[in-house]
């Protein structure tokens, strides 16, 4: 045991709360705990809660000095003068929104939007849920006094009574996915928050925006449990978090692939992207972090193992014994609609099956594929934003499949490392912990160790199969944006 301060990350996840105690100093990791989440696209938020008291039993945090929460982005968390939650939240995953955010885009304009916050909104957009609430629930949004980010509703309720003293803050990475913060202005864009709302949230308050390395209260202390009275730190969205706790540097671009896909790379400059593929959004530590989100990923992989009855591993076996290109087989992997590109209602779509390749091996090499293809795109797309692709860095659940690390440098155009397994949104979580309690002018330097790199074997015969699905979306979604 260290006699070194020990800081607590959290994750704040779709699925779970993961937390991570570490040593402020080195980054190593001392314990962990974690607790599921109830599935859904919305929960209350008081699962969150439940969950964070289940992971953080039997003394996980005994001698925590800091804590800081990382959480997933652009849910909709409603809060009436009493601090009370109003309803379920919606996250980021409710496609309910998907017309009300079409709306927001042609009453504006994708452009000006791109222009003022560098979000174009989607279904997924908080702005856009917002405005689906206005249509459909003014009664409720009428009730909320504030809206409030998940990652911001958990850091509340850690501090507790002196939360509520000292108002409600989230950071600038998180407020940059609300589609009414501007992450090039470092400020709230009040204007269209209204917009969005009318006149059911007139009145409609939003929490502080914190600096980066800012400690924005103190935890109660707790007799007898070995906490005593944690600094809270601003937190951060998952994404942000996850950027932080690899220590990203120029050249690298991170694909995630969890629940959802992810692109992002950081950056010295705000990006207007008006196609709303590019989200310009503030990263964790005063900079920016251009990010492409699809909505489908990791369970793509799950969805394909289910439809051959095998596993992950079955499925790696069958998608390695197939060629590049599956004999010709592309999947869509819109499964549950996309974000990018902007197709909510869409559905998977599997195409080019012959008798010739009406195979498993090429059915589970077109699963993989598609999966990684609609990520090469997204990766293509920060790319074109001024972000250089040196490497990807390759984290997340399906980030330990074979077949991905394989298949996917020829198609991303890049080698590809994939970092030891970790909980890297909460090693960011705790990253930002260990800066705010230490007054650093930066965040500590941790080591992240890297297991596998694979270099491109064949990019012309990736570009080839990159090409065919190119093909394919816009000959079945041409109005895709």
């Amino acid at each position: 045991m260290t006699d070194r301060p020990l800081v607590a990350g959290v994750d704040t996840s779709t699925q779970s709360c993961k937390v991570v105690v570490r040593d402020a100093e080195t980054g190593e990791v001392v314990r962990s705990g974690r607790a599921s989440h109830p599935d859904g696209t919305e929960v209350d938020p008081r699962h969150w809660w439940s969950a964070w008291e289940e992971a953080t039993s039997g003394g996980l945090l005994d001698g925590v000095a800091a804590v800081s929460v990382g959480g997933q982005q652009h849910g909709m968390v409603l809060l009436d003068e009493h601090d009370e939650v109003v309803r379920p939240a919606l996250l980021w995953n409710d496609t309910r929104s998907a017309r009300a955010a079409a709306d927001l885009v042609d009453e504006l304009g994708a452009q000006a939007w791109a222009d003022a916050t560098g979000v174009v909104p989607v279904a997924a957009t908080t702005v856009s849920k917002l405005r689906w609430m206005a249509v459909h629930e003014p009664d409720h949004l009428r009730r909320a006094v504030r809206c409030v980010l998940p990652h911001d509703w958990l850091t509340g309720r850690i501090l507790g009574e002196a939360g509520a003293r000292g108002g409600w803050t989230t950071d600038g990475g998180d407020a940059s996915g609300t589609g009414y913060w501007s992450a090039g202005t470092r400020s709230y864009r009040e204007d269209l928050l209204r917009h969005a709302v009318g006149d059911a949230g007139a009145h409609l308050d939003v929490p502080r925006v914190a600096a980066p390395s800012e400690t924005v209260g103190h935890s109660p202390a707790h007799a007898g449990s070995g906490i005593h009275g944690m600094a809270v730190a601003a937190g951060t969205g998952d994404n942000m978090g996850a950027a932080m706790g690899l220590g990203l540097t120029p050249g690298d671009v991170v694909v995630s692939l969890g629940t959802s896909g992810t692109a992002f790379a950081r950056h010295d400059r705000a990006a207007a992207d008006p196609t709303g593929a590019v989200q310009s959004f503030a990263d964790a530590e005063g900079g920016f972090l251009p990010l492409v989100c699809t909505l489908n990923a990791a369970r793509v992989l799950t969805a394909g193992a289910a439809l051959l009855g095998t596993d992950h591993a079955g499925l790696d076996r069958l998608a390695l014994a197939a060629e590049p290109g599956a004999g010709g087989l592309t999947l869509l992997p819109y499964l549950d609609g996309e974000r990018t590109p902007n197709l909510p209602t869409a559905t998977g779509s599997l195409h080019g099956l012959t008798r010739a390749n009406a195979t498993p091996e090429n059915l589970a090499r077109a699963v993989v594929e598609g999966m990684l293809l609609g990520l090469a795109d997204a990766v293509d797309r920060v790319r074109a934003v001024g972000c250089p692709v040196e490497r990807v860095l390759l984290v997340g659940g399906a980030a330990a499949s074979q077949a991905v690390q394989e298949i996917a440098p020829d198609l991303f155009g890049a080698p590809v490392a994939v970092p030891a397994p970790g909980e890297y949104v909460a090693a960011g979580a705790a990253r930002q912990a260990a800066w705010a309690l230490s007054g650093a002018a930066s965040p500590p330097a941790w080591p992240v160790d890297v297991d596998v790199t694979v270099d491109p074997g064949d990019l012309a015969r990736g570009a080839e199969v990159r090409e065919r699905y190119a093909d394919l979306v816009t000959a079945t979604h041409p109005d895709a944006r």
